[in-house]
């Protein structure tokens, strides 16, 4: 199921972890993967911040997936809408997962499904670096500046 609303188009792709760790594997672009919630301060706080540092480097065309793991009730519609009043512009997933002891560890071994939780990745370099906790906005300028480096 697909949608989109108004200027700023937002699907919203259904997914279980291994179609994201599928999209992840075949890109070939660095990609900053947020785990994150529309209920989520943290994460809200955060997503802006990786946006931005994302959109710095339009020459290395990095892309920032943003993975919601809100509640099924909120799929699509309160997702698409809430994406859509902060202005955050990326890949969207819903995971349609409850059992963490499955996903948490395809995507990180100590991962215990905290979020916001974010994995920065450039296959085409074998690149990889998980945090499972907010990161500052320092933090998130060096991370993504490392992870575009040649």
């Amino acid at each position: 199921m697909f949608i989109s609303l108004g200027l700023v188009a937002q699907e919203i792709k259904k997914a279980k972890i291994e179609d994201v760790l599928a999209y992840i594997k075949k890109s070939d672009r660095p990609q900053v993967v947020s785990f994150w919630a529309t209920w989520c301060v943290p994460c809200i706080h955060e997503i802006p911040w990786l946006q931005t540092a994302v959109e710095k480097y339009p020459d290395k065309n990095p892309e920032l997936v943003l993975v919601s793991m809100d509640f099924s009730e909120d799929y699509p519609k309160k997702i698409a809408e809430f994406a859509k009043k902060k202005g955050f512009r990326a890949t969207f997933f819903w995971l349609d997962e409850t059992n963490a002891d499955h996903f948490c560890p395809m995507i990180d071994p100590k991962w215990e499904g905290g979020i916001p939780a974010t994995l920065l990745i450039y296959n085409k370099k074998g690149y990889r670096k998980f945090f499972d906790r907010q990161l500052t906005e320092t933090q998130v300028q060096a991370e993504v500046k490392t992870l575009v480096s040649d």
